[in-house]
């Protein structure tokens, strides 16, 4: 049972959630090429030493990247439910957010080119006062802004 499941009120159900996109697994690709390009200089290079031991810190940076990201994947939620929109994110340190429907004013979606392509973008939900609350990398982020503005508009 996740964090919206446990935090529903009373005759509050479930309408929709949304998941990350796999795209968050792309940020260890960094460092991992940083890591093959040291190692093959290093492998041509006389001071072999020198590369070994930046190929041996992009190596570990590359694991930290990808640790990170499975760990944010795994511990991030976002539900839509018939009275609220609720998300949480994060492992030891925890942002939960929770918005009551008729507290949005807005929810905005930002899509780079990546995102256009492979369906994912960050979402911004505005509530009354100007509160913005950004949520990257969440998968179908159109799909979720409809979901959304229909169960605003009562049309569940």
């Amino acid at each position: 049972m996740g964090y919206a499941e446990q935090n529903l009120m009373p005759g509050e159900e479930i309408v929709y959630k949304a998941k990350l996109h796999w795209a968050l697994f792309l940020r260890p690709i960094g460092p991992l090429l940083f890591t093959i390009i040291i190692a093959a200089l290093g492998s041509i290079s006389s001071d072999t030493s020198f590369f070994q031991c930046l190929t041996v810190v992009f190596f570990l940076l590359t694991i930290v990247t990808a640790i990170f990201a499975v760990i944010t994947y795994l511990t991030t939620e976002f539900a839509l439910t018939n009275k609220r929109v609720i998300a949480k994110s994060g492992f030891i340190r925890r942002r939960s957010v929770e918005l009551l429907l008729q507290k949005i004013e807005s929810i905005g979606v930002n899509q780079p080119i990546l995102g256009r392509i492979l369906d994912y973008g960050t979402i911004t939900v505005t509530g009354t006062g100007g509160t913005k609350e950004p949520f990257e990398t969440i998968a179908e982020p159109m799909e979720l802004r409809k979901r959304v503005n229909a169960q605003i508009s009562g049309g569940g």
